[in-house]
């Protein structure tokens, strides 16, 4: 029960009542309310600076096991970084070297990747990260190309590989005739006396001397694009080897071989004989490569040693004649 209260009135000489009217009644509920309210803040924020909540607590370890966990994959990234580094390196400066590759362009390698939008879902959940998980997942997407172009790479050095083994067995690497003694080479490549026009001339090739009949060998694999008379060049067989080399062999008794027909290293294709523009049995060896002849002689490379090949390099740099060969 409330109190009543009163006041003494000096006028009337008498204890009056005091009223209270509501107003005053609310200013004071207010400001017991006010002092309440401030001492509430007060106290909450002493305990909040010495004391974490719960729910704090629980963020503030998630934060750092979160934290942890993007430091132990941003470690892990670096490392890969490296080692995809190494095998770029290795890929572009051995493996494309082996088989006269151009490198990768490292416009191609350094593709840009995803912007800030691609990693939308990621932010949302993790705003306060932004950074960190933009630049992780940024590592990443591009080590994913990296590894990708990488893989490609590897498929066409496989693929290199398996052509580099073809073109190895089709470029003409032997002599046309069996020579193990050396005893065979006539004439080498350049300028020479032709016994018939009795003039010197561009010599395009190698004159192997041997009795009719002796076999001639296909010097390198391929395919064989012609085998016919041809005037001055007398019964002749021409190999596409492929890679940009053909082969001639000319002055042939008889053929062994037709158009078209596929050939190996070291297959029959015909005989020595003295067909044509020719002053004796021989077999005039011609290499091309790319449309233009070469010296056949740095061809002569799987069938002699280091030795044997300085002499037959002797042997077709002498000044002597030719024993015949085509008009051209």
């Amino acid at each position: 029960m409330a109190r009543i209260k009163y006041y003494y009135d000096t006028e009337t000489c008498k204890y009056e009542r005091i009223k209270v009217s509501k107003w005053d009644v609310f200013i004071n509920l207010l400001g017991i309310f006010s002092l309440t309210l401030i001492l509430a803040v007060g106290l909450l924020f002493v305990y909040t600076s010495y004391f974490e909540l719960p729910q704090v607590s629980l963020l503030k370890k998630e934060n750092r096991e979160l934290e942890a966990y993007y430091e132990v994959l941003k470690q892990d990234v670096q490392r890969m970084e490296k080692v995809m580094y190494a095998l770029e390196e290795r890929d572009d400066n051995i493996y494309r070297v082996i088989f006269e590759a151009d490198p990768i362009p490292t416009s191609m390698r350094e593709g840009g990747v995803g912007g800030v939008d691609t990693y939308k879902d990621i932010i949302e959940k993790e705003p306060e990260r932004e950074e960190l998980i933009i630049n992780t997942f940024k590592k990443i997407d591009n080590l994913k190309k990296k590894m990708y172009i990488q893989t490609k790479s590897y498929d066409d050095i496989v693929q290199m590989a398996a052509n580099k083994e073809d073109m190895l067995a089709s470029i003409p690497s032997i002599q046309p005739i069996s020579n193990k003694e050396l005893k065979r080479m006539a004439s080498g490549y350049g300028l020479r006396f032709h016994p018939i026009l009795k003039i010197k001339r561009m010599h395009a090739g190698c004159d192997f001397s041997a009795p009719q009949g002796t076999p001639i060998y296909a010097t390198g694999d391929g395919k064989i694009a012609r085998a016919a008379h041809y005037g001055s060049s007398g019964n002749m067989v021409v190999i596409d080897h492929g890679y940009g080399y053909k082969t001639k062999y000319m002055h042939m008794s008889s053929f062994e071989v037709r158009p078209g027909q596929q050939v190996k290293r070291g297959d029959v294709i015909g005989y020595v004989g003295n067909t044509g523009l020719s002053a004796a049995p021989h077999c005039h060896y011609e290499v091309w490569k790319d449309g233009k002849h070469v010296n056949p002689v740095y061809y002569f490379i799987n069938d002699v040693t280091e030795e044997e090949f300085d002499k037959l390099l002797e042997l077709a740099s002498r000044e002597n004649q030719s024993l015949g060969g085509p008009l051209k």
